[in-house]
């Protein structure tokens, strides 16, 4: 103890000289958004490359898991394959032109959190792969999250399990439209908020992404109805629903661009302040 004080002493001036300059770098970045945008972007760049090394120990020692999940992911794809006709041998058919320009990056979570009631996970692609905030995030059985931050070569999501998290969602065999959240009790589970008490909804049903996502193509896979309560306060349904994804265990990812997004947003914003005049 006494070498300890004796060091304090010898160090103060260079002490307190840190720990004014920690001060002093901690105001200027609260009081400027330029400069606390450029910390938070140095901060994920920093932990996104000590979580990289982390997740490369940790993949190395699940190889066997990873690859009887790519094996899953094979065998389902096949069964599609199997399953759909032959088309090369018929004739051409006009086909309607698909709903929304939606491009896809593959990606990977190198780190995951669902202890708490803000979960997020970083994943190892970035600015420099074309990500960018407000992007979707799936993996092959459905819904993850929506990339919040970007660096270079990282980007943090916000994950469904988290009480930010929102998404327009619907009951896939009746079109009714309710808000997803998550009530923070069961990393299984998530919630869907204003469903209209007129919707026909049982257990089992799945829920879907609905066409008012500006993020995510529709009827992407979210889960399926386990509960249905009826919101005393709004005397609509609230569902219980299981979700497809282990959010406790990620992998492999896919994110969503939808190129249009920008141009449906400005379309919106112009009709809007039009109307308001």
């Amino acid at each position: 103890m006494q070498q300890i004080f004796n060091f304090i002493f010898k160090n103060s001036i260079l002490i307190l000289f840190l720990l004014l300059l920690g001060i002093s770098l901690t105001l200027t970045i609260q009081s400027h958004s330029y400069h606390r945008s450029q910390a938070v972007t140095s901060a994920n760049a920093i932990s996104g490359y000590v979580y990289q090394q982390v997740n490369n120990v940790n993949e190395y020692l699940s190889l066997k898991e990873q690859n009887e999940a790519l094996a899953g992911e094979n065998a389902r794809l096949k069964k599609l394959l199997f399953n759909t006709q032959d088309t090369a041998n018929r004739p051409p058919v006009d086909l309607p032109d698909a709903i929304g320009n939606f491009a896809v990056i593959q990606s990977k979570v190198i780190r995951n959190s669902y202890g708490v009631h803000e979960n997020y996970f970083t994943i190892n692609s970035g600015r420099n792969q074309g990500l960018k905030p407000d992007m979707g995030v799936v993996t092959s059985l459905g819904v993850a999250g929506i990339i919040e931050n970007t660096s270079g070569n990282y980007a943090t999501v916000i994950s469904i399990l988290n009480l930010k998290f929102r998404l327009d969602a619907k009951i896939k065999k009746n079109n009714h439209f309710g808000t997803l959240t998550w009530n923070g009790k069961n990393t299984g589970f998530a919630q869907l908020i204003d469903v209209p008490r007129l919707a026909t909804v049982n257990k089992g049903d799945t829920i879907v992404t609905g066409a008012e996502s500006r993020i995510f193509p529709e009827n992407i896979p979210i889960g399926t109805i386990e509960k249905v309560y009826v919101d005393k306060k709004t005397n609509y349904y609230t569902l219980d629903i299981r979700l497809f994804n282990d959010m406790t265990s990620l992998g492999h990812v896919y994110i969503i661009e939808n190129k249009d997004r920008d141009e449906i947003i400005k379309l919106e914003d112009e009709t809007t302040k039009t109307n308001e005049q």
